[in-house]
């Protein structure tokens, strides 16, 4: 007697998840994604102390190196107006970091075993920049106390100082949505690395972070005064040490430009993931 062997029916696997709204599925998907990156981060602190060591050896440089050199109108101590500066100059820098590790993900194949999910496609990206963005938070405090040690002082208030951070963070945030789309459209990190630099050199040293706009040459005067970083480094600035510097339109322009950035930037990113994947 011959046995009968029933064909084998492989049924599509399905994920069931709880009732809720898509915003609210993506909220939570995006919030998964950040902590996975946040643990990756944790796993290598090499990355977290160098992007640390280069910001503080320009405190200390330009402190007491340049700083008995360099004399800005109207103000008694020169590490009072490079703290901002140096603030702009870390978060931008470190912006590329969001660039270099999605370019590391779409090259290890990760990008992919997260499209296989179930999962907002918007929440790989937020994932990234927001990770980037708790990064940032222990970076600029970590220069904050770098700045009180080297003499830096506050000329306003307490609340003066939380507006600035957050400004400066907020900043921080809208740079990662513009290098995310570095990432996405470069072959490999190093790609992304070398891509990035060019962008951001004349952003950092063409603008009011080090020295006042007024000793630059008259072209390279009105880009420094009308480029993001400059107006976001003035808001600081207004915020921080106020007197001379203090303009309440320079903190409004220098939301309007953060928040316009990822107006802008974070759509785009998200239409190239979803293209390139």
């Amino acid at each position: 007697m011959t046995a009968v062997t029933a064909p084998t029916v492989t049924l599509p696997v399905t994920i069931d998840r709880p009732q809720r709204s898509a915003f609210g599925w993506a909220v939570r998907d995006a919030l998964t994604v950040t902590w996975r990156n946040l643990i990756a981060m944790k796993r290598t602190p090499q990355v977290l102390v160098f992007s640390t060591i280069q910001p503080i050896i320009f405190v200390l440089m330009f402190r007491y190196v340049f700083g008995g050199a360099i004399r800005i109108p109207g103000v008694d101590h020169y590490v009072d107006y490079l703290m901002p500066g140096v603030f702009a100059q870390t978060v931008v820098f470190g912006s590329i970091q969001t660039g270099v590790a999605l370019a590391e993900d779409l090259q290890q194949g990760i990008i992919e075993r997260f499209q296989s999910l179930p999962m907002a496609r918007s929440a790989v990206l937020a994932g990234r920049t927001l990770a980037d963005l708790v990064r940032n938070v222990f970076v600029v405090l970590l220069m904050v106390g770098v700045g009180f040690i080297v003499g830096w002082r506050i000329h306003t208030s307490v609340w003066g100082v939380i507006g600035g951070i957050a400004l400066m963070l907020l900043f921080s945030h809208a740079l990662s949505w513009v290098f995310a789309l570095v990432g996405l459209t470069a072959a490999n990190a190093e790609a992304a690395q070398a891509a990035s630099f060019p962008i951001l050199a004349p952003l950092v040293f063409a603008s009011t972070a080090f020295v006042a706009a007024a000793a630059m040459p008259a072209p390279l005067e009105w880009f420094a005064n009308h480029q993001p970083v400059s107006i976001v480094i003035d808001g600081v600035r207004s915020l921080t040490y106020g007197g001379p510097f203090y303009a309440p339109g320079k903190v409004f322009a220098a939301i309007l430009w953060s928040v316009g950035i990822i107006a802008v930037a974070a759509p785009l990113a998200v239409r190239m993931y979803r293209r390139k994947v």
